[in-house]
């Protein structure tokens, strides 16, 4: 929980910062550092939403096809021991 109470203060941190560079202004920068938020939520429920429709489904498995094609096939052996390990574990 600690992680991801200091993610999303790095993230207000992060659009206050970026939006007060690009306008110059304290008050557009604290508007858009509350109101992306509550779009994003929105946003977020609508992409939860239409994640299980069948149609997004089929689009998902004909990229994991199209990836498998293009990507090289290789075995565990051959990635070596730190393969399947999390970035940071």
């Amino acid at each position: 929980m600690a992680k991801t109470a200091t993610f999303g203060v790095m993230h207000v941190i992060t659009a206050f910062s970026v939006t007060y560079a690009m306008t110059g202004s304290i008050t557009i920068a604290g508007v858009v550092t509350f109101v992306e938020p509550v779009v994003n939520t929105v946003m977020h429920y609508f992409f939860d939403k239409y994640w299980d429709h069948p149609r997004a489904q089929a689009a998902r498995q004909a990229i994991a096809r199209v990836v498998q094609q293009i990507t090289p096939h290789r075995t565990r052996q051959q990635e070596g021991p730190e393969a399947g390990r999390a970035v940071g574990a």
